[in-house]
Order: structure tokens, then C-alpha cells, then sequence
């Protein structure tokens, strides 16, 4: 199992702990290597052994709403010593045949997406790192047992996407002079 996965499953039965209707969490993903060098009593504080190799995941300060999410997300430049990004996110999930019944109106469609009898909470834990390796685990609320937790690489590729974009530069380089 790969580091990514490791703290990928990890953050997934962490929230899995601490129940439904959270709000989303982005951690930053720091090798314990380098923690240890820069931060030795956070290192400390958060258990890591000296002589591990791991993914720390380190919570962000909250995000905005549900809704803003993927605006917030836009907005995020990580430094250097972030290897990657994970977030904890909670959706409904309607079947695709009421998708055109969804009313227009923001408000009337968060009243029906949770009224509706069809719906799905999913809690969806999405990490990626700089080198572009992608991880996902999936928790339904109907099927909220650890052995029925989804995972792989491309389950919520949109988001993926996203965290990615973190990492890319906002501005193009410039081309090389020759």
C-alpha cells in the first residue's frame, strides 16, 4: 500500500469517527521526514517515530461552506515542503433520472436534493501529491461499515482534479530563451 493510501484510509476512518454531517476538511500532506526537520516538536506532538517515512496529514485552517468548496480550492497555492493535499467532503447524491427534475433555484434544489427519497450521503476522502499520484475512498451513509468503504485512484476524479490544480502554478513560465 502506498503512502497516499495509507493516509487516504486514514483520514477516511477518522471522519468515519466522527460521525456524519461534518463540514470539509483539507489537510496538507507533509513527509514525517521532513516535519521532523522543520517542526521536531509538532513531530513530536502528532507521535511520528524518528525514524518513519510517512505522509503526516495536517489539518487546514476550515473552509467555507459546502457549496464554496470547490471556489476555495481555486484559491489555494501550497509551499514546496507540501508533498499533497487531501479533503474530507460530504455530498448528496441524487440518481441520474431526477436529474432534470432539480429545480433551478438554490435553495428549492438543496430542499429537494435532501428530501428526496433517492438520495445518497457519500463521504468522500480524495488525496493527491505533487507527482500526481491520486487516491479516493467513498463511505456511503446506508452502508457506513469499514468494509464497505469504496477506494481507488479515479472514484471522484473532478475533485481530484481540483486538489491538483493547488499545486500547479498560477501563472504559465515563461519559455526559455535560447
Amino acid at each position: 500500500m502506498s503512502l497516499l493510501e495509507e493516509v487516504v484510509l486514514d483520514l477516511e476512518r477518522h471522519s468515519a469517527q466522527e460521525g456524519w454531517d461534518s463540514a470539509p476538511r483539507l489537510y496538507a500532506l507533509v513527509r514525517s521526514t521532513e516535519l521532523r526537520r522543520a517542526e521536531p516538536d509538532l513531530a513530536d506532538q502528532l507521535g511520528l517515530p524518528p525514524d518513519a517515512d510517512t505522509l503526516a496529514a495536517l489539518e487546514q485552517p476550515a473552509l467555507p461552506d459546502r457549496d464554496a468548496v470547490e471556489e476555495a480550492l481555486a484559491s489555494i497555492a501550497w509551499p514546496e515542503a507540501v508533498e499533497g493535499c487531501a479533503l474530507v467532503m460530504e455530498r448528496v447524491v441524487l440518481p441520474p433520472e431526477v436529474e432534470d427534475d432539480i429545480p433551478e433555484d438554490e435553495a428549492e434544489a438543496a430542499e429537494f436534493a435532501a428530501t428526496h427519497p433517492g438520495r445518497e450521503d457519500v463521504r468522500m476522502v480524495v488525496g493527491v501529491l505533487r507527482d500526481g499520484a491520486r487516491h479516493s475512498a467513498l463511505r456511503l451513509r446506508r452502508h457506513d461499515t469499514d468494509d464497505e468503504v469504496l477506494t481507488g485512484p479515479d472514484l471522484v476524479p473532478a475533485l481530484a482534479e481540483a486538489l491538483a490544480a493547488t499545486f500547479e502554478p498560477d501563472e504559465p513560465a515563461a519559455p526559455a530563451e535560447g
